[in-house]
């Protein structure tokens, strides 16, 4: 009888993927973060209104992130 197996053989160290994954994981990590800002996940909000319902707020679509983000950055 025959026994077959699909796993691969684990290739040797590469460095340069070890350094590439490190800063990999850091850069998704900084993006996780971003995402989870407050403000992000509010401009997202307003972006998803229609343009009546901005309207209706007294905003335009180019003015979102202006408004989010006015107080802490010169926009």
């Amino acid at each position: 009888m025959a026994y077959a197996s699909n796993t691969t053989a684990p290739a040797s160290l590469n460095p340069l993927g070890l350094i590439a994954g490190f800063f990999r994981a850091i850069g998704n990590g900084l993006v996780n973060m971003a995402e989870a800002n407050h403000r992000v996940n509010r401009a997202r909000t307003l972006m998803a209104l229609s343009d009546e319902q901005l309207a209706a707020r007294g905003m335009k679509r180019e003015d979102v992130v202006k408004h989010v983000f006015g107080d802490i950055m010169y926009i």
